[in-house]
């Protein structure tokens, strides 16, 4: 079978739907499919190309077996609704087009959170006449609304009614949450052509390892409690929140004993760090994204993480794959999402929920498993149990079954 995927996330990017994408993929050609990605030059999330790459019309490699197209995009900052949009209609054109020269394809997949790229499979999909998949990642563009990008209007309803018509043009949509697929049903999307395929870990890079001593002391944090957030600094997040926790530990004269890392890059990335300068946070380091074939050494350097979305209904649908990556490593979370992530977290008993945006309960948790040694190895050894139900191995074998299974003709 020859899988063609569009996505404007790719590796070298390490978000969430670059790993997905990459690892599903992987496992799809080891199985014997043939699997072409038609993608951007990587340049999320700071918006600017990354060194070694150039934007090119079209440029065409290999990665582990997978044939990746790049086309040219507009490229910008996550910053202003009208660019971010110019930037993923550039890719939706470039995308389409490029598509019509790869041949002999069986199957079309367009992932979100945006439907630009989504819209692009479609098309390519009614030109070949094959099977088009959505792969639904996120609810955009309810999601534009839950973090304050945008509020209800003309362009919002006109994407909505885009967003619905996407869905019935549908062979199959693959979402990453039961949350995802209950809110497309109540919305009168058939239940038959919604199936489930949530994020995971690819357990050859996220395992059980020691503190890397070396990283450990280049930040600084030898002998510290060090907990920390992995991951994109973006207003959905709302890392304030651990500013907050960082600030209250301080005040209680625990700013010595308990370290907050905070990896990544994002469009709050500027604005956190001038708030930690001047609120004196000294027990807050940030680091800049690193490649991916370096994140698990972060990861082993703490020994809690910190995973946080914004207070919004929204939120409680989804899933941050980080979540995974966690179970993987053995490191006990404290879970600032409410909802169906939450209920992982409780029912695998791999850390402790607390609520979104409070920071004292957030300390609360962070002093609790730093004092209590019986809880913390308990988490930590039902982390490398639970993990093992959601290798991307066998996540990658579902979502292929169901690619096989596909009929031409959409509902």
């Amino acid at each position: 079978m020859h899988i063609l995927f569009l996505t404007d996330n790719f590796p070298p990017e390490v978000n969430a739907p670059a790993s997905r994408t990459f690892e599903h993929c992987r496992e799809w050609v080891k199985a014997g499919n043939q699997v072409t990605v038609i993608t951007c030059v990587p340049n999320f999330p700071m918006g600017r190309v990354y060194d070694g790459y150039r934007n090119k019309v079209w440029q065409a490699g290999d990665m582990d077996g997978i044939r990746v197209v790049r086309v040219w995009s507009y490229i910008t900052a996550n910053e202003g609704f009208v660019k971010r949009i110019l930037d993923y209609q550039s890719f939706m054109v470039a995308a389409t087009l490029s598509a019509l020269f790869v041949r002999h394809v069986d199957v079309v997949i367009g992932t979100s959170p945006h439907f630009f790229t989504v819209c692009a499979a479609w098309v390519v999909s009614v030109l070949k006449r094959v099977p088009f998949v959505f792969e639904l990642r996120d609810l955009w563009p309810e999601s534009i609304k839950a973090v304050g990008a945008m509020q209800d209007s003309a362009a919002i309803r006109w994407l909505e009614r885009l967003e619905m018509f996407l869905y019935r043009k549908a062979s199959l949509i693959v979402t990453v949450t039961h949350s995802f697929r209950d809110r497309l049903i109540a919305r009168g999307i058939s239940s038959g052509k919604i199936s489930v395929v949530t994020n995971g870990v690819d357990m050859s890079r996220f395992r059980r390892m020691p503190k890397d001593q070396g990283l450990v002391a280049e930040l600084g944090i030898a002998g510290k409690f060090v907990a920390g957030y992995v991951g994109t600094h973006g207003m959905a997040h709302h890392l304030e929140t651990i500013l907050d926790a960082a600030e209250k530990l301080c005040a209680e004269g625990l700013g010595e004993d308990i370290h907050l890392v905070l990896l990544g890059d994002g469009a709050r990335k500027g604005a956190l760090k001038q708030d930690a300068r001047r609120r004196g946070l000294s027990n807050v380091t940030f680091v800049d994204s690193v490649p991916k074939d370096q994140v698990a050494r972060y990861w082993s350097v703490l020994d809690v993480s910190i995973i946080h979305l914004r207070k919004t209904d929204l939120f409680t649908t989804v899933i941050p794959s980080k979540l995974f990556e966690c179970m993987g490593m053995g490191l006990p979370v404290l879970h600032g999402v409410a909802g169906e992530s939450a209920d992982i977290v409780r029912m695998e008993d791999v850390g402790i929920a607390f609520e979104p945006e409070n920071s004292a309960q957030l300390v609360l948790y962070l002093k609790l498993l730093r004092q209590d040694r019986q809880a913390y190895e308990h988490y930590r050894s039902n982390c490398f149990v639970a993990a093992e139900k959601y290798d991307r191995k066998i996540l990658a074998v579902k979502m292929v079954e169901l690619l096989r299974g596909l009929k031409t003709d959409p509902d």
